[in-house]
């Protein structure tokens, strides 16, 4: 299993070592030490989440005010999406910077985005199958969710003819809007709770 820290701070790309045998496939899909070995962030999983959408689907953008925060662990087990990390923390020095990471079966990577970071994807096959391994419970009063198409933050969406949108992410609000109503985390309140190994 090797871990490659991505553009911004706290998001790593994680690939499997696949064995493939005339049955089919065995991999290990998360393993805790090795990730906060990695990382320096343990996870402890609290909350497993599934999610099937149609071609064109974009979900998010999504967080958890912090605290509680929430960090992600993400994977494509059918079908390919691209993911999208956007960096929300006030005062991140990649402040509103995005990256845009590819997940499907056959590569099955995964994606781990870090307590403070604003995720979404965006599905890319007829049926796309996502997992999340959260490490908080999932808390209404506290879901924080941004405009996937907020003109100013200009997400790295994939070309899709026809984009299909809850109506709570249709009418979120823009990064800025978001920002002005003081609920997006403070990164320099998230580095003072980060484990000191983290920082190694």
């Amino acid at each position: 299993m090797d871990f490659e820290e991505l553009g911004i701070e706290g998001v790593h790309l994680v690939t499997p070592r696949v064995f493939d045998d005339p049955r089919g496939a065995f991999l290990e899909l998360f393993v805790g030490d090795r990730l906060a070995g990695a990382t320096g962030r343990p996870m402890d999983v609290a909350q497993v989440n599934c999610s099937v959408s149609r071609r064109g689907t974009i979900r998010g953008i999504h967080l958890t005010a912090s605290p509680p925060g929430e960090a992600k662990y993400v994977t494509c087990v059918s079908g390919a999406i691209v993911d999208v990390v956007v960096d929300v923390r006030v005062g991140s020095p990649t402040y509103g910077a995005s990256l845009a990471i590819p997940l499907d079966d056959r590569r099955r990577q995964a994606v781990y985005i870090a307590d403070g970071l604003g995720h979404g994807f965006a599905a890319v096959s007829d049926t796309a199958v996502v997992t999340y391994l959260c490490d908080s419970v999932y808390t209404p009063a506290k879901a924080i969710s941004i405009n996937p198409l907020d003109p100013r933050l200009a997400l790295p969406w994939p070309a899709m003819d026809d984009v299909v949108l809850s109506d709570k992410d249709r009418d979120a609000p823009s990064l800025a809007q978001t920002e002005a109503l003081g609920v997006l985390p403070r990164y320099a309140d998230l580095r003072a709770r980060t484990p000191v190994s983290s920082r190694a």
